[in-house]
């Protein structure tokens, strides 16, 4: 069984608007419903829709009854940080692998979904991501360059970030006993550091970008368009 949690607990305060990203409207309909759509035409069995608490009710009955997304089995309250809705979502899992992606990344296809659960059955952990187009630049606390690592080995990380769930349910159950949140940015750090795990990089979608800038919904709906006139 395989089971998604979405994410869908988050303000976006970068859009500049007093609704949350995930809700506004794209392309006649909320960001959310894209991400649930892909999710719904996947292998995926179970959804896990991870929202604010205040918003279950409005989320069982505008989203997931509206729109018919019969995967989405379960509705659950978010934490204060990305990685406390995390755990609430894992906690609430039931397949024996997990996909964990951002609801704002809303041009997710299901066939990249597909392809991250074949990988994950290979390899127990993996990322979907894209090499790098630009060249990036690390860089010291003054905003000097410190370093250019090689372009070759430089990946813009995605979701969904995917798991074998007892191995990511493990690692969280020792982020939290040992209360070490720092610097914890995605999920596959706490693989990293609290199993000693290997994550391995898939190619994703150039074209899987998180909404979280005004700019990113008009992206958005260029990307929509083009898949449907194509």
């Amino acid at each position: 069984m395989i089971s998604a949690i979405v994410l869908s607990a988050g303000k976006g305060k970068r859009m500049g608007n007093d609704r949350p990203k995930q809700y506004m409207d794209l392309w006649g309909k909320p960001v959310i419903c894209h991400t649930l759509s892909a999710f719904e035409s996947s292998h995926v069995d179970e959804v896990i829709l991870v929202t604010a608490e205040d918003d279950i009710e409005i989320c069982q009955k505008d989203l997931v009854l509206k729109y018919g997304f019969r995967k989405v089995k379960k509705i659950v309250a978010g934490g204060e940080a990305r990685y406390d809705s995390v755990y609430e979502g894992l906690k609430a899992a039931e397949g024996e692998y997990v996909l964990i992606h951002d609801g704002a990344r809303c041009l997710i296809t299901a066939d990249v979904i597909d392809d991250a659960i074949k990988w994950v059955k290979k390899y127990d952990a993996c990322v979907v991501g894209m090499p790098s187009k630009d060249t990036v630049k690390i860089a010291d606390q003054d905003s000097y360059v410190e370093s250019t690592p090689k372009r070759d080995n430089v990946w813009i990380i995605q979701t969904p970030q995917c798991f074998k769930k007892d191995l990511i349910r493990k690692a969280f159950d020792r982020m939290y006993e040992k209360k070490d949140f720092s610097g914890i940015t995605d999920d596959a750090m706490v693989a990293e550091r609290f199993m000693d795990t290997k994550v391995k990089l898939v190619e994703g979608s150039y074209d899987n970008i998180k909404i979280t800038t005004p700019e990113d919904l008009i992206t958005a709906e260029m990307i929509i368009k083009h898949r449907k006139e194509s």
